[in-house]
């Protein structure tokens, strides 16, 4: 069974490539910027690792000789949750759509130049440290219509006793929606970074599947609104405790 976190340190990547040179190629730039890299070529070889240690983020070949890419995603979001980069030769939106549908934070397609993965991969993991709780808090239980959130451990429970589980950055994105509620929030303050690509989805995919997660009709949300042209609104009382 693996640990919730690795071991402190510089943060552990799992790269997933079939192919050797590509597999070199990530694992150095990697290490140049002080990341450990652990180069695993088939995605039975990855799930079983991540279930031994858990990596900071793993950096997902779609093209795989043993299984397709996106199980391997949807398995580590069920069985390991962690970050996820997805790497694709498949320029289709539909499938860069769907892979963060299933829970990857990002995607960068093949061929790609090592700065900008270096890039990607250092804006995710700046996600799940503002998204993971440094320490105890007194304040850590949300109570929200028929729902109670604990932001120290990720849980969200419903009034059945039904946990549901998130990610780390699902956790984190709820965090700010339950510190803020009734006000709107942008895509920036959502993500916590001053620029955001006008045509980064990633905030959208995750929202679409906090909805999802709290039984909110993505036709006709009630908790989380879509502000057009502004952002995102939770609206409901959130009481903490």
């Amino acid at each position: 069974m693996s640990s919730p976190h690795p071991e402190s340190g510089p943060p552990r990547i799992f790269v997933l490539e079939d192919e050797a040179e590509i597999a070199r190629l990530i694992c150095a730039s990697l290490a140049e910027y002080g990341f450990r890299c652990e180069h695993l070529s088939t995605g039975r070889q990855l799930l079983a690792r991540a279930r031994q240690a858990t990596p900071d983020l793993c950096i997902v070949d779609l093209g795989l000789p043993d299984m397709d890419g996106m199980q391997v995603v949807r398995e580590l979001q069920e069985g390991s949750p962690c970050a996820v980069l997805i790497l694709t030769g498949r320029n289709d939106v539909t499938d860069r759509v769907l892979g963060l549908e299933l829970g990857a934070d990002d995607y960068i397609v093949k061929p790609f130049e090592p700065r900008e993965l270096v890039a990607r991969v250092r804006s995710i993991l700046r996600r799940y440290q503002r998204a993971a709780p440094v320490e105890p808090v007194e304040r850590s239980l949300a109570r929200f219509g028929t729902w109670v959130f604990d932001s120290g451990q990720h849980t969200l429970t419903a009034a059945d006793g039904r946990e549901v589980g998130l990610s780390a950055a699902e956790a984190g994105l709820l965090t700010t929606l339950l510190q803020r509620p009734n006000k709107i929030l942008s895509r920036e303050q959502l993500l916590g970074e001053r620029d955001v690509d006008p045509f980064d989805r990633s905030i959208d995919v995750r929202i679409s599947r906090l909805r999802r997660k709290l039984d909110d009709d993505p036709h006709n949300p009630k908790l989380i609104k879509t502000v057009y042209g502004a952002g995102y609104l939770f609206s409901t009382q959130v009481s903490w405790e």
